[in-house]
């Protein structure tokens, strides 16, 4: 059986990640490294619409 949720949320603050984190010029390299596949991917579909 599943479990009843609560009638109302939570309303505690949860931890946010994105905020703890630094934005220093090395986290911004190594996320625009990371999505270097996402980009080909859209360019790639841009490409096929065109």
């Amino acid at each position: 059986m599943s479990e009843q949720q609560p009638d109302e949320p939570t309303l505690t603050p949860q931890p946010n990640r994105i905020l703890a984190e630094p934005a220093d010029v090395a986290a911004c390299q190594r996320d625009y490294a990371a999505g270097a596949d996402v980009r080909d991917t859209i360019a790639q579909q841009d490409a096929r619409r065109s």
